[in-house]
């Protein structure tokens, strides 16, 4: 599962290792780290904002031992979201409602688009947008894209997938 995390660090050496080894010790994998250490929380700490992936079971044991560690955390948010695909949509994206597209993949409540960028040359003309979609799993990221391709012919667009071995 991933997982994005505030914690709250005092500003002491070692801190940001006390963090970071319980989550390495129970097999986790650090998506990005931002350590905010020009700001304060109102206890004075420093925000770090880490995301993460690690196992569900493992989840409790890691709230655990960063309490262990006099690590708080300020704010927790599990995403269960772990695979991740990037395709690309041409055609009239916008006149044919982008939205509605998003909604009916977020609808499936096992996958969702979590990043979109738009193209669009002029305003008559076709768009394209690279589009990426995250899902529980690789069975429900296969399923979520194949709405997509639904949804596409619908609308008259084209989806290009990323090659695969």
């Amino acid at each position: 599962m991933r997982i994005a995390a505030t914690l709250e660090l005092p500003d002491k050496p070692g801190q940001l290792l006390a963090a970071l080894t319980p989550l390495s010790t129970l097999g986790g994998n650090i998506i990005s780290i931002v350590h905010h250490r020009d700001q304060r929380t109102s206890r004075g700490k420093i925000p770090v904002q880490v995301v993460f992936e690690i196992d569900e079971h493992n989840h409790r044991l890691l709230i655990d031992a960063l309490g262990k560690n006099g690590i708080d955390i300020a704010r927790i948010d599990e995403n269960p979201l772990i695979e991740r695909e990037s395709v690309i949509l041409i055609g009239h994206i916008i006149h044919t409602d982008i939205k509605d597209t998003i909604d009916r993949i977020d609808r499936t409540g096992f996958a969702e688009v979590t990043d979109i960028s738009i193209a669009m040359p002029e305003i008559e003309e076709e768009s394209s947008a690279y589009m990426i979609i995250e899902a529980a799993g690789k069975p429900e990221l296969a399923a979520a894209v194949d709405i997509l391709k639904d949804i596409a012919d619908q609308k008259d667009l084209l989806v290009i997938e990323p090659v695969r071995n």
